[in-house]
């Protein structure tokens, strides 16, 4: 070998060994490369659902979700799907129903007779003419509240041996030189608890109206007094909501001197009872004292403090489920399982009511049975296009999917078992009222007037679906006899 092609092997080999060089350094570059990229990706994946579960919470409204109408912005056109179905009645009052115009009575309690004093044709007198009937007019009013002074004289005698005895003052006179009767005490209560109007345009009111001039911490004071009276109604309400055979609960937030908490519901068509507590969790519920002992099937929104109580069934709200169904359908818009299970849910409700219209114990099995799996075949397809996250948080399409099909019995309870409801609509209507007092008075200025005012709220709302007047139940309770509620199969 020459000189020259010895000095052209070595250049080689030379070359050679840095092209195996950055081959190694290429291989190494590109393992990182990919143990980078498969970061990235599954970076990307999070990153993806973060953006998806932000664009489902910026979508949310009152038909897709919890959150109440009045956040609703102005902004948010009204989602393609109503949660309710069309009945073909036209809005307003239906033909057959009762009316409620104001009607002539055969007995008022004043005539006055207003007698012509000449013709209106020719003008001549009418005194001693002969009658020709009358046109009845009748006005509807109340008298002025004027507040009265009752002066009762508790006479003193002496007797021979020397005791002097003072007569005992009649029921419902304050044991005080002077005090405010039961008529205006009731119309105190009634303003604050059932028409929310607050503490300080109550004294206004009251003012405007009667000419009395009770001060703010009196109307306070009436309203812990009346509450202190209806401590045994509240217990026998309880007691009566325990042995129920179904029961409603849920709960909202409230404002209690500037703080926030939660007032606790538990009812029936027949009966309420109200719980203010600091928390919302398992503490509060037990200490409404109803859950604790109760056996029947309790209705819900699925919040998880009501899933400890296995003494009893569940239900699980039909409107809840519809709006987070509603939600997926709107999150996932080529997917066709949300529809599908909302088609199914809704049809095994109208085939519930049309059981119970005709009378029957349960739904016709060739009604039931191809809409259940309808129901199961639309969740399972669910599950399939929203596999499990392997090591974090799973979406919420995909927890949605699996309580409804962890929770069967208790979601599709309504249609099987035609004692269900639907929806636990029962214990959200009971709670608007706390809404309203909210808007208009903002917030309990103690925490004893806002517990005084839960346990008003829930007597009056017992009373009033015992078919009472919200006054008189209110009267009967600051004249120291308030109305109890008795045992029945509707309760």
């Amino acid at each position: 070998m020459s000189g020259s092609e010895g000095g052209r092997l070595e250049c080689l080999l030379a070359r050679l060994e840095e092209l195996e060089f950055r081959v190694v350094a290429l291989e190494r570059e590109n393992v990182e490369l990919k143990v980078e990229n498969a970061g990235l990706k599954v970076e990307n994946a999070k990153l993806r659902a973060e953006n998806a579960d932000l664009k489902r919470r910026l979508a949310q409204n009152s038909r897709n979700s919890s959150k109440p109408p009045s956040s609703d912005g102005p902004e948010q056109t009204p989602p393609p799907r109503s949660l309710r179905r069309k009945t073909g009645r036209k809005p307003g009052k239906q033909p057959g129903t009762a009316g409620f115009s104001l009607k002539l009575v055969d007995d008022p309690n004043k005539v006055i007779d207003h007698v012509p004093s000449c013709c209106r044709g020719c003008g001549t007198g009418l005194d001693g003419a002969a009658s020709a009937g009358v046109v009845r007019r009748q006005v509807t009013d109340v008298a002025p509240a004027v507040a009265t002074v009752t002066e009762h004289r508790l006479h003193q005698r002496r007797c021979g041996c020397g005791k002097i005895t003072t007569a005992p003052a009649p029921a419902g006179v304050a044991d005080a030189p002077t005090s405010y009767g039961p008529n205006l005490r009731a119309w105190v209560v009634y303003a604050l608890v059932f028409q929310h109007i607050p503490v300080t345009r109550v004294v206004e009111l009251v003012t405007d109206l009667s000419g009395a001039r009770p001060s703010v911490g009196w109307v306070c004071q009436v309203l812990r007094e009346t509450a202190a009276a209806l401590v045994g109604v509240e217990k026998l309400i309880r007691a009566l909501l325990t042995a129920a055979h179904i029961l409603h609960v849920d709960e909202t937030g409230a404002k209690v001197t500037g703080a926030r908490w939660w007032l606790h519901v538990a009812a029936t068509e027949k009966l309420t009872t109200y719980h203010l507590d600091r928390s919302r969790g398992r503490s509060a519920i037990t200490e409404l004292g109803v859950l604790a002992d109760f056996v029947g099937i309790v209705v819900h929104d699925c919040w998880a403090s009501y899933n400890a109580y296995t003494d009893c069934d569940h239900a699980l709200c039909g409107a809840h489920i519809a709006r987070e169904l509603i939600a997926a359908d709107e999150t996932h818009p080529g997917q066709h399982w949300p529809t599908q299970a909302l088609d199914a849910l809704f049809a095994l409700n109208t085939a519930a009511h049309d059981a119970r219209d005709q009378g029957r114990s349960a739904i016709a099995p060739e009604i039931a049975d191809p809409l259940l799996k309808s129901w199961r075949h639309a969740i399972l397809v669910g599950l399939a296009q929203h596999p499990p996250r392997d090591g974090w948080k799973q979406s919420k399409t995909r927890n949605l999917l699996e309580r409804l099909q962890a929770r069967e019995a208790d979601v599709l309870r309504f249609a099987h078992d035609l004692t269900v409801p639907f929806t636990n609509n029962q214990a959200e209507r009971d709670l608007r009222p706390t809404k309203t007092q909210m808007k208009i008075s903002g917030t309990f200025r103690s925490e004893a007037s806002a517990a005084a005012w839960a346990r008003i709220r829930g007597y009056v709302s017992t009373a009033r679906k015992h078919g009472l007047n919200a006054f008189e139940a209110i009267y009967a309770a600051v004249a120291g006899n308030p109305w109890t509620p008795t045992p029945s199969p509707a309760t």
